[in-house]
């Protein structure tokens, strides 16, 4: 975290996404890592900086910007990074940590279950909705 005068901020981190599939001539499962670079600013970096720790699993929404510089040996070099404008956290709190997370508020998405998620409750009533169909 960089913290400037007149209260900014900016974070930056990588990120590993894993890609996986299964080998059908060998049969074995196949994992791809891939690394970006994240960049998060001011209110969204300071949650971020506080929450968020090394392995968590968080859905980020933002803009691709790629940036370019001339490196010792003369040669043009690119970095692209993802400038986070939305996130989620989505590895679930532990006991001990909940009391200390915070209300998000408009700074980031509401979690929404994936596909991997399991309900705490699966035989809990859901609310009956209002829609037509």
């Amino acid at each position: 975290m960089h913290y400037f005068d007149g209260g900014n901020s900016i974070g930056r981190f990588p990120l590993a996404t894993n890609d996986s599939y299964i080998n059908k001539q060998t049969n074995e499962r196949v994992v791809n890592t891939e690394w970006h670079n994240i960049v998060v600013k001011n209110k969204l970096a300071e949650i971020f900086e506080k929450y968020a720790h090394k392995g968590d699993k968080v859905y980020l929404e933002g803009r691709l910007r790629t940036r370019k510089w001339t490196g010792d040996d003369g040669r043009d070099r690119y970095m692209t990074e993802v400038h986070v404008t939305e996130f989620t956290f989505l590895t679930p709190k532990s006991s001990k940590d909940q009391s200390a997370q915070p209300a998000t508020g408009n700074t980031a998405t509401p979690q929404t279950p994936t596909d991997t998620q399991k309900p705490e409750n699966p035989d809990a009533k859901l609310p009956e909705d209002d829609l037509p169909f």
